[in-house]
């Protein structure tokens, strides 16, 4: 198994923890990659857009990885690709 796995594995256990919290208020986290210790992740639900998003991505999820995984540096979102008409702002 190489650090990359270990440590992907490491992360979705400390995410599996975390989202019973996110899911108490309509929001989700998918793990999509961790690549050089630094983890990427999809916020679902109602994270997308919320306000506290900066809050609880990088107070809450990026510090409890950062502090319980040696060698996770950050957190990085990704969000999904937004596809829009020319004529959505009409």
């Amino acid at each position: 198994m190489t650090e990359n796995q270990q440590m992907f594995q490491q992360v979705n256990q400390i995410l599996t923890k975390i989202r019973p919290y996110l899911q108490q208020d309509g929001g989700d986290i998918e793990l999509i990659k961790v690549e050089a210790g630094i983890v990427y992740v999809k916020m679902l639900g109602a994270c997308q857009g919320c306000s506290l998003f900066d809050v609880t991505l990088y107070d809450g999820i990026e510090r409890a990885l950062v502090e319980n995984i040696p060698g996770v540096i950050g957190v990085v979102p990704i969000e999904e690709e937004r596809k829009w008409k020319n004529t959505d702002w009409l």
